[in-house]
């Protein structure tokens, strides 16, 4: 496994991050699709002797399960000092005011409740999970900072939102001397490119490390474009994020499937072998429901495409929506 240093932080990290959204119960929350413990546990397993140290969940996933299960999981399967554990706040996990978002109030309650569910003392990197629209910006830094101050947290990171957001935030940051954020976590991979627009410039200029959600477009990317599964029968979010390009999507994949034909490589290490190409991106976060996705994971980090090959997995690419977060004027 290869480490990098997150970011401009000293903080090691391994080049792949699991994405741990794919454990929970599967009749909490909105992850109907999602891996018991028990079957949750042997793929954490693979990952931690695979040397994977760094592990990416939310308060959010399976209402509050993953965070439970990876936390047992790491306990037994590792030491706390070796990992680096990493969680959200932003979504609803509670009804009635105050149940969401990132107000004052709620970040330090959701924080306390992570650390719990997680049972561990501190988290490695704390993220919003998406712009508050409705919660002062000074508010939401301000109160990141006291969980960084009280030891609760290392560093912070955001989430998908637009690059002005971004750079307001760290901007207001740096002016009042708070803890500023190290990381963002954006939707990239094949067929959506729109953050090459705005987003990953900022970041390599702000020295922000990259650790995409979705980098192979919610398993689009490694099967026919017509080929079902059960999560994708069940995906609402994940339709909505290629609803209206799916001519043009396709011919996207139809191109990673002949790079890994003439390869002789699965398809899932073609695309995330594309993502990783990316000098912006630190650690892409991968998604493993079974043993085989991420021995794929594992085997893209010796994949070096050509400028030919990029080229050709580049070229069918039409401009989107902006997708993955909300727009508010």
């Amino acid at each position: 496994m290869d480490y990098l240093k997150l970011g401009n932080t000293g903080l090691d990290v391994s080049r792949l991050c699991l994405g741990c959204m794919t454990y929970g119960v599967p009749d909490r929350g909105n992850h109907a699709w999602t891996l018991d413990e028990e079957r949750s546990r042997p793929i954490i397993r693979q990952a931690v002797e695979a040397g994977i140290n760094f592990f990416d969940t939310a308060n959010v996933y399976s209402d509050g399960t993953s965070e439970e299960i990876v936390g047992r999981a790491l306990k037994e399967f590792t030491r706390r000092e070796e990992v680096v554990i990493a969680t959200k706040v932003h979504g609803r996990m509670r009804p009635g005011p105050n149940g969401a978002g990132l107000s004052r109030k709620a970040i330090l309650t959701e924080i306390d409740a992570s650390l719990k569910r997680l049972g561990t003392d501190y988290v490695d990197l704390y993220q919003i999970h998406r712009f508050d629209h409705e919660v002062p910006i000074e508010e939401t830094l301000e109160t990141l900072h006291d969980v960084v101050k009280a030891g609760k947290a290392r560093y912070i990171g955001a989430s998908s939102m637009a690059a002005w957001q971004f750079a307001t935030m760290l901007h207001v940051a740096e002016q009042n001397g708070w803890t500023r954020f190290v990381t963002m976590q954006n939707y990239l991979n094949l067929l959506y490119r729109e953050e090459e627009r705005e987003m990953l410039p900022l970041c390599e200029a702000e020295g922000i490390g990259v650790i995409p959600w979705s980098p192979l477009a919610r398993g689009r990317l490694t099967r026919d474009w017509d080929e079902a599964t059960a999560r994708s029968d069940t995906d609402n979010f994940g339709r909505t994020l290629y609803a209206d390009t799916a001519a043009a999507d396709r011919k996207v994949v139809e191109r990673v499937a002949e790079i890994a034909k003439e390869r002789g490589v699965p398809r899932a290490q073609i695309a995330l072998a594309w993502v990783l190409s990316r000098l912006e991106v630190s650690a892409p976060i991968v998604g493993a429901s079974k043993a085989g996705h991420l021995d794929d994971a594992i085997a893209a980090l010796d994949i070096e495409l050509s400028d030919e090959e990029i080229e050709r997995l580049e070229e069918p690419y039409v401009p989107h929506a902006v997708v993955g977060f909300e727009i508010k004027s």
